[in-house]
């Protein structure tokens, strides 16, 4: 297939060569964060997942797009990150779950894409500079240069607020309810709670006296994008329903639950995004394998109340937290993992041992 040749530019003037892909925005090109995923597979469930809002992906594995895609593994209604980088876009997918290629799937959900880029040169510049805003298209290379410029990172920004539900919905019909504050929540993410609850998800913007007036038996905040320390509504919103009933948090739910407990959030200098991450239990001593994608983490030593409880093997970021006080715990990774290993599912069985005394106290 021919295609426009295109230009990827950063933030700091590094400039990459390739061809234009998926959908070509009228304006020439998009503009977005920089940011790269280490996983082998799974691209379409990394593309879906809403926590890349603002972001534009590139992916490390240089062969993408090679079994297809299919709306199983959709984790949200539609991409919401900025684009797409690839070092080699497959055309001819070969899968018996696949119902389209990759290159369809982003022109029909208008994501724009460069393919043949040096995406081993680009990773390891981000690595050695940190996650940059940048552009890339097919349009005048001047410019994309000038729209390079001024493109914005996630820093200090809300994305949660575009990315959530705007009305509440329910799955499963378990005997315990709880209540899912959608921060950017994901399909395999609401799967995994339906099969154990009755699930409400709710708008992010919803006050904590709605939430106990649907009468929860238990509370999980969800991951999601953008800067943590942007969502002061949120986090006032944790802190008031902090105690009141069990509670589970997950990646950006996880520092919202780490500021309600009186803790701060940094921005990591590139991020954790792979499906490779490994993480130590520090109450067990257990190592698990996960799926990750955050670019803030927890300050060390921050917390108010409750303890560390997994840490990071590579860096010894902060990846879990408890309260046992006020009934609560979260983790910085993915333990639903879509795509990922399945290590750390448990933590859902270990959310839903939490509300049987809770509920039996109701």
């Amino acid at each position: 297939m021919s295609r426009p040749t295109a230009v990827l530019v950063l933030a700091d003037g590094a400039t990459f060569e390739g061809y234009a892909a998926g959908h070509l925005p009228s304006e020439g090109f998009t503009t977005g964060e920089f940011v790269f995923n280490t996983a082998l597979s799974g691209y379409q469930e990394i593309i879906t997942d809403p926590s890349y809002a603002g972001q534009i992906i590139n992916f490390t594995s240089p062969h993408i797009g090679n079994y297809g895609v299919t709306a199983l593994d959709d984790e949200s209604s539609r991409p919401w990150c900025r684009g797409v980088v690839i070092r080699e876009l497959s055309e001819m997918p070969s899968n018996w779950r696949s119902a389209g290629n990759l290159d369809e799937f982003l022109r029909h959900h208008r994501v724009a894409a460069m393919v043949g880029v040096d995406t081993r040169r680009l990773t390891k510049h981000l690595r050695a500079h940190g996650a940059l805003p940048g552009a890339f298209g097919h349009g005048n290379p001047a410019a994309v240069t000038v729209a390079a410029a001024t493109a914005l990172g996630t820093d200090n920004l809300d994305l949660v607020t575009t990315v959530t539900t705007r009305t509440p919905y329910t799955r499963g019909n378990g005997a315990t309810h709880i209540v899912a504050l959608d921060y950017g929540i994901k399909a395999t993410m609401v799967r995994q709670l339906a099969e154990r609850f009755r699930v409400t998800v709710v708008p992010s913007s919803t006050s904590a006296d709605e939430v106990r007036a649907l009468s929860p038996d238990g509370l999980f905040l969800s991951n999601g994008p953008g800067d943590p320390a942007a969502l002061g509504a949120q986090v006032r919103v944790v802190e008031s329903l902090l105690g009141t009933v069990p509670l589970f948090g997950i990646c950006l739910g996880h520092q919202l639950l780490c500021q309600a407990l009186g803790g701060a959030t940094f921005k990591l200098p590139f991020g954790h995004h792979g499906s490779n991450h490994p993480i130590s239990d520090l109450a067990t001593g257990r190592i698990e394998i996960t799926a990750q994608n955050h670019n803030y983490a927890v300050v060390p030593d921050s917390l108010a109340r409750g303890v560390v409880s997994h840490v990071n093997l590579n860096d010894g970021v902060i990846e879990g937290v408890s309260s046992p006080d006020d009934r609560c715990f979260s983790v910085q990774y993915h333990p639903e993992a879509g795509p990922g290993p399945h290590d750390a599912r448990y933590l859902f069985e270990r959310f839903a041992a939490m509300l049987r005394p809770s509920r039996e106290a109701y």
